[in-house]
């Protein structure tokens, strides 16, 4: 099954506005999500200052999530690959240098500025280094989900998982590639099944409790592109969302977001963009306003992306629907 992903999420913002929602007229999104850290080192590596990286992963320590993430933001910039090349030649064996230049090169192999099997070979050499840390994987895991074969998407998310069960971004890439297998009815498919397994089993407080609505939205993308559901969230509910199934899924993350959402989770954002987009589609706009306000400048490019139109201008016309009428 030839693997089809969204685009990555790349885009750099300015600075966040004060006061909360983002500007009509921006058009960018930022994948730190408002990381104020990550934003400072970034900055600095593109200055071609790799000190601030090296600080910054040594205090990340071994939070996962925010180590996955950090790094793949790290990653995106031009020159990283660069620097860290030359933060390696400063300290040769250091982990976690060997970990962003192996993502630097993911990101550059999704590019076609790269090797593909070289950004591999990258990443194995980083897993060697650090046993422990998923993220080398996550390295592979993304080349997986963008040019395949699907074995290796399965094979790279048993090892991530194996390291942190409740890995977020790796969740969401295995999600998106089983959700382009056929279904086996119209609330039936093995990536709502896998997504309800896995929030099942992730701790109460564990945001993987959102996985659900993203096996859905993941769905949407597919059908929409066949045509077999609507591609942008208007006033009427859009069927996808509305069977009893998707209404169970949006009611437990919704619940789930009101009492134990957490503010220091480095991809929560994510995780909100996917919810307000559910709620617009299901035509629930009052719930989908206070998620609105809620991730305020901090827009994603995934889900509105999958929606076939410029996913700013889905984002805002959704986002002004719901303040409207909720």
């Amino acid at each position: 099954m030839p693997l089809t992903p969204p685009p990555p999420v790349t885009d750099r913002a300015p600075s966040d506005p004060p006061g909360g929602l983002a500007p009509e007229h921006s058009g960018t999104f930022d994948a730190a999500l408002g990381d104020a850290e990550l934003l400072a080192a970034r900055a600095a590596l593109a200055q071609g200052r790799w000190q601030s990286a090296r600080s910054l992963l040594l205090h990340t320590g071994d939070e996962w999530d925010r180590r996955g993430h950090r790094v793949t933001v790290l990653a995106a910039d031009p020159g990283a690959h660069s620097r860290a090349g030359q933060w390696l030649l400063a300290e040769p064996g250091s982990a976690d240098a060997a970990t962003l230049l192996a993502l630097a090169l993911v990101h550059r192999a999704l590019g076609g500025e790269e090797d593909p099997e070289h950004a591999r070979a990258s990443c194995r050499t980083a897993a060697g280094l650090a046993p422990a840390d998923p993220t080398p994987w996550l390295g592979l895991l993304l080349l997986a989900r963008a040019l395949g074969p699907e074995a290796e998407l399965t094979a790279a998310f048993k090892e991530l998982r194996a390291r942190h069960p409740e890995h977020h971004h790796g969740h969401h890439l295995l999600i998106a590639g089983l959700a382009e297998r056929p279904p086996g009815g119209p609330e039936s498919h093995e990536a709502y099944d896998t997504a309800e397994r896995a929030a099942a089993e992730a701790p109460a407080d564990s945001p993987l409790a959102v996985l659900p609505v993203v096996a859905y939205a993941e769905r949407h993308r597919v059908l929409a592109a066949a045509g077999l559901a609507p591609a942008v969230p208007g006033p009427a509910p859009c069927a996808h969302w509305t069977g009893p199934r998707a209404r169970r899924v949006l009611r437990a993350a919704f619940d789930w977001w009101l009492e134990w959402e957490h503010d220091e989770h480095p991809r929560r954002h994510l995780d909100l963009n996917h919810l307000a987009f559910a709620m617009s589609a299901a035509g629930r706009p009052a719930e989908a306003a206070a998620l609105f306000h809620r991730i305020g400048p901090h827009a994603t490019r995934a889900p509105w992306s999958y929606t076939g139109q410029d996913p700013w201008t889905a984002f805002h016309q959704a986002r002004a629907h719901a303040l409207a009428t909720g």
